[in-house]
């Protein structure tokens, strides 16, 4: 008979993401798949123009990494390709209802699903257990999107590098902030509460 301490389990294990304590199924898993395309569509409706930048500020760079760190890589990545897919072959669920491969901001939809990924799996390893971990999760999915948006914006509207950072990038760094500072309150908050229950 062994004399290790057994360790009271809490019903929160390390590697989970939040979508992993729902119970398991291929029901589950594809709902969570939709309904983050589903959410990133809805957010993407929250959309106000920016002036002199054919970019607005929209709720779904929020929505797509909330999703993948909710949902964890795998599941993140699956989510925000359906929502580029769909929107890509028609569905007017981009920024503003748009829809298709003409926007010049399909490069962030793009850069969104990459996005998804990395924090997903940055919240497998704990990113969204603490604020300042969450921040960094954050902060690098948002660099992640800039990295295929903004190549994507200058190429497809031929402005200069420098046209592009200012139509592109300068006028999204307060919101992204904002976006960031939502999550850090969020994501940590959830896990607090639940390992309490």
């Amino acid at each position: 008979m062994s004399t290790a301490a057994v360790t009271p389990r809490t019903g929160i294990r390390p590697g989970e993401v939040l979508a992993d304590l729902l119970p398991a199924s291929r029901v589950r898993d594809t709902a969570l798949v939709l309904g983050g395309a589903a959410l990133t569509g809805i957010a993407a409706q929250i959309s106000l123009p920016v002036p002199g930048s054919p970019v607005p500020v929209t709720g779904q760079t929020f929505a797509a990494l909330l999703v993948g760190t909710a949902l964890g890589a795998g599941r993140g990545f699956l989510s925000l390709l359906v929502y580029a897919l769909v929107g890509m072959a028609g569905m007017p669920w981009f920024a503003g209802g748009a829809s298709g491969f003409g926007a010049p901001s399909l490069g962030y939809v793009l850069g969104m699903v990459l996005a998804s990924a990395a924090v997903g799996a940055l919240a497998r390893r704990g990113a969204d257990r603490s604020v300042l971990r969450t921040a960094g999760a954050m902060l690098l999915g948002e660099a992640i999107i800039y990295a295929v948006g903004l190549p994507y914006l200058g190429a497809s509207t031929g402005m200069s590098f420098g046209a592009t950072i200012a139509a592109g990038l300068t006028p999204f760094l307060i919101g992204d902030a904002l976006k960031a500072a939502l999550a850090m309150g969020l994501l940590p908050t959830a896990w607090k509460f639940l390992d309490k229950k």
